[in-house]
């Protein structure tokens, strides 16, 4: 599963509250049926982190390297369109025929189908799909393994139907909230150009700002319980602009070894579009975090971390869920870095820096 091993998308959320001391008999409570039982409304419930079909839930299956690890999963049958419009225009035929008539009634349609659904979809095998979930009780963090906004708000309902826990995503607002006691009208609209369009895009903001400052000022950050990391942007580059309504709203740079230092990226920068996605490397020493950052939902895609050292099943889960848990604490540094800037009262001069980086930058 993705948090074992490899890449993987990621949102991470904070629990308002720890998980009540029975949360295992909770999650028992709501685990998945029985596969025999999924008929043509879909099937929702909890099953193990380690596969799709394990729905008991207990300390053997459930837990590893100290964390709660879980799938919410989907199960429903499906006739696929092929096959059902195949078998409807087969019995059409044979109703054709049988009637000497060149139609089907509308009426008549609607029946073939109802019949071919009540005859056949049990013979199809129901189709599964699994988000994981992991708790890191300690930190009192939740990882979800999917930048999906239908998904995050399908688990964020089920999530709070089991335990009566509402998990908070991780986002700008939410930082600003926790780390200032302010909201993100308390941040100042940022123009990398000097045609702004006057929204507050504060995520599109933070991630533009982060290729600046790493480009322009080292993009290190130090955290005392972590040591020093530093960043650099990446691209394919995604550019939007604030107010989705002037010209080409988007656009997407991948060509070349070096997006960023291209043309069309300057040329993004100097009609007002802001980074919207980009590829990200983070590094401390040999340890490296990389990925996709998206930058309107605050989620994370491809995501590597550092190799481990370890190689017990459970150390190995344990030391992944770590290095999650000091990317979390590194991208809040670099929040408070931005924030810090950008309500520093040289604001106004730092602003004018960046729209000669953007205007002066270098391209081919």
């Amino acid at each position: 599963m993705p948090f074992e091993h490899g890449t993987f998308a990621v949102s991470i959320f904070k629990l308002a509250s720890k998980l009540p001391e029975n949360y295992l008999e909770l999650f028992a409570a709501d685990t998945a049926g029985m596969l025999d039982q999924v008929k043509d409304e879909p099937q929702i419930g909890w099953v193990s982190g380690r596969h799709l079909l394990e729905s008991k839930i207990d300390e053997e299956t459930a837990i590893c390297g100290g964390h709660l690890y879980l799938n919410l999963r989907k199960a429903e049958r499906k006739i696929p369109s092929v096959l059902m419009k195949a078998i409807c225009k087969r019995e059409e035929l044979v109703y054709m025929q049988a009637h000497e008539s060149f139609m089907v009634p509308s009426n008549v349609k609607r029946e073939i189908k109802k019949d071919v659904i009540e005859k056949h979809l049990m013979k199809m095998p129901p189709s599964l799909a699994g988000v994981p979930v992991v708790v890191d009780m300690t930190s009192n963090l939740l990882y979800l393994g999917t930048g999906s906004t239908a998904q995050i708000d399908n688990f964020i309902a089920f999530f709070y139907k089991t335990t009566n826990i509402e998990p908070r995503q991780l986002s700008i607002g939410e930082m600003m909230e926790e780390m200032f006691q302010k909201t993100e009208a308390d941040l100042p609209v940022i123009n990398f150009s000097d045609r702004p369009d006057g929204e507050i895009t504060p995520g599109r903001d933070f991630l533009t700002w982060l290729w600046y400052y790493s480009e322009k000022e080292g993009g290190r950050v130090s955290l005392e319980q972590f040591g020093e990391f530093d960043i650099m942007i990446e691209g394919p580059l995604t550019f939007a602009y604030s107010a989705e309504a002037q010209g080409s709203a988007e656009t997407t740079i991948k060509k070349g070894g070096s997006p960023q230092r291209s043309a069309e990226a300057k040329a993004a920068l100097i009609v007002g579009k802001k980074l919207k996605k980009a590829k990200f490397a983070m590094a401390r020493g040999e340890d490296v975090w990389a990925g996709t950052f998206d930058a309107d939902h605050f989620t994370f895609s491809g995501l590597s971390l550092p190799e481990g050292e370890e190689m017990d099943v459970h150390a190995r889960f344990a030391e992944r869920i770590m290095n999650l848990d000091i990317f979390h604490h590194a991208m809040k540094a670099y929040f408070t870095k931005f924030y810090e800037t950008v309500k520093d009262i040289k604001w106004a001069e730092t602003e004018k820096q960046l729209q000669k980086w953007a205007l002066d930058r270098d391209s081919y």
